[in-house]
């Protein structure tokens, strides 16, 4: 913003007075009064990567054949042998209609078989024992079918190599795993997320050596050289656990903490699912889960975990400012199994109705109601500067948001409806590119305006981050119940580590 400005000079000329004047433009230094970030803030692709939410994980190759979890390394190419031509493409319509927005394909495990024509080993493909397995390249067929159908993806590819000679030397880093890397970054430049595991050494076949190998993987991976290498190609590719850009939750259970920052220390203990409040990087978390009731590979004879239990890990995860990567293992004809795809389709209607996720197939007039949109907002403070509106709550814009002024830590937010209207969730998102904030907060509601009842008591409901889901009955197991019959409901800020600010608020 500019305002023009009269300077009124007076000189004393020798002879006469006489006045000089000059207009100059001057540039105010924050004129709609932004509230300065709290720090530490994510990185642009940190964000796109967390507006993701929900994806899958699907580990498929040599272990699909030989019924392990983990390869020893030492397995004949010729063992993976799909029985008919794997279809990513299956995975993918599958998982989208469970209302998922990408995937990750799990290319390289820890046997070092690679599910592509790889230069770097002869451990891959082309030596598969079925002319399926040699003609499927699995990377190349997968980013295709993401990118038909708008789903975001990316890959796994394991640090650890138990059938490679050269891991745990020198030339591993330098000759196979980041040449391996860039190969898979190649296969598209909109990957949003690369896959590291955490398992790093001990016994292999590495080569016919055999033995133990240790490394130390701070320092083996060369971690700042990966980024750069990688980043190059696909510049909005998070990379996970070695990258050092997303952080495990830790219990592969399916769950985060309620309390959950997304802040850490790099490498720091014990922060897996709750994050630490104090950490000077930002470092969100991803929770993986399984689906299905035994491994993370295909076993024949697994059963597929319910939609309810699905929904429940959805509402621990998503819910609680992490992301779910559930696990939906392909089979030995390479596709997703017919329960697999019938409970992941009873999951996505879940989904759509009770919380109005998008979900591709089902129409739109069946999607729950957000009640927000209907309710008369009010706050006790919002922010002068003129572009932080409690409308701009529920404005269906990403970028827009309410808050206070600086030196506020608290502040009320209160829904009124004409007529009372039936509620079970409340959903709260901050907009995380000026940092997390919220520390802690309380809802309560009124079927009258006067008396008012706390909701949820037993439940922390302390951070918010990226985005909070709250089962109004404090369950998680059991959510949905028969709800509130609210005239109001009352948001109440507590504490904040800065100003607090919202982007997004629906009730449902």
């Amino acid at each position: 913003m500019k305002i023009k400005t009269l300077l009124v000079g007076l000189t004393i000329p020798l002879a006469g007075f006489a006045q000089e004047f000059k207009v100059v433009d001057q540039e105010l230094s924050n004129p709609d009064n932004a509230p300065a970030p709290c720090h530490p803030v994510p990185h642009k692709r940190q964000i796109l990567w967390n507006e993701t939410e929900f994806y899958a994980f699907f580990h498929y190759g040599m272990n699909t054949f030989t019924g392990r979890e983990w390869g020893n390394g030492d397995e004949a190419e010729s063992i993976y042998a799909p029985k008919g031509m794997p279809n990513p493409e299956q995975w993918i319509t599958s998982v989208k209609a469970a209302g998922m927005n990408g995937g990750i394909a799990v290319v390289k495990h820890h046997d070092g078989f690679c599910l592509w024509p790889t230069a770097t080993t002869t451990h891959n493909i082309t030596g598969a024992g079925s002319e399926y397995g040699r003609t499927a390249n699995i990377p190349k067929l997968y980013a295709e079918a993401s990118r038909k159908h708008g789903m975001k993806y990316g890959f796994y590819i394991s640090p650890w190599d138990r059938n490679s000679a050269h891991y745990g030397k020198d030339t591993y880093v330098t000759e196979v795993f980041l040449k391996q890397c860039e190969e898979l970054a190649e296969y598209g430049s909109d990957q949003f997320e690369m896959w590291f595991d955490g398992a790093n050494g001990g016994d292999g076949y590495y080569g016919g050596e055999g033995g133990n190998r240790t490394i130390d993987n701070s320092i083996y991976y060369d971690t700042p050289n990966l980024r750069t290498r990688v980043h190059k190609i696909a510049p909005n590719c998070v990379l996970w656990g070695v990258g050092g850009e997303a952080r495990w939750i830790g219990n592969e259970s399916g769950y985060a903490g309620n309390t959950n920052w997304a802040t850490s220390d790099y490498g720091g203990s014990g922060v897996g699912e709750e994050g630490d409040i104090n950490g000077w990087f930002w470092f969100p978390g991803e929770s993986d889960a399984k689906a299905t009731n035994n491994g993370w590979f295909w076993h024949q004879g697994e059963t597929m975990k319910s939609a309810n239990r699905l929904f429940q890990m959805y509402l621990e995860t998503v819910g609680r400012n992490a992301t779910l990567i559930l696990n939906c293992p392909p089979d030995q004809y390479g596709v997703l199994p017919e329960n697999t795809v019938n409970e992941l389709k009873n999951l996505g209607k879940m989904l759509h109705e009770r919380l109005a996720v998008p979900v591709h197939g089902l129409d739109e007039t069946t999607a729950a109601k957000d009640l927000a949109k209907t309710a008369t907002i009010e706050a006790s403070e919002t922010r002068t500067g003129g572009k932080y509106e409690v409308a701009n709550l529920n404005d269906g814009d990403k970028e827009t948001y309410w808050g206070t002024n600086d030196e506020s830590r608290s502040a009320t937010i209160t829904l009124t409806w004409d007529v009372a209207q039936t509620v079970r969730y409340l959903v709260l998102q901050e907009p995380i590119k000026l940092g997390q904030r919220i520390k802690d907060f309380k809802i309560e509601y009124t079927t009258d305006g006067s008396k008012w009842t706390e909701l949820c008591p037993a439940l922390e409901t302390t951070t918010v981050g990226y985005k909070r889901i709250i089962p109004l009955n404090g369950k998680t197991a059991e959510s949905y119940g028969s709800g509130y019959n609210a005239k109001q409901l009352r948001i109440t800020i507590l504490d904040s580590r800065a100003c607090p600010l919202l982007s997004n608020l629906s009730v449902y």
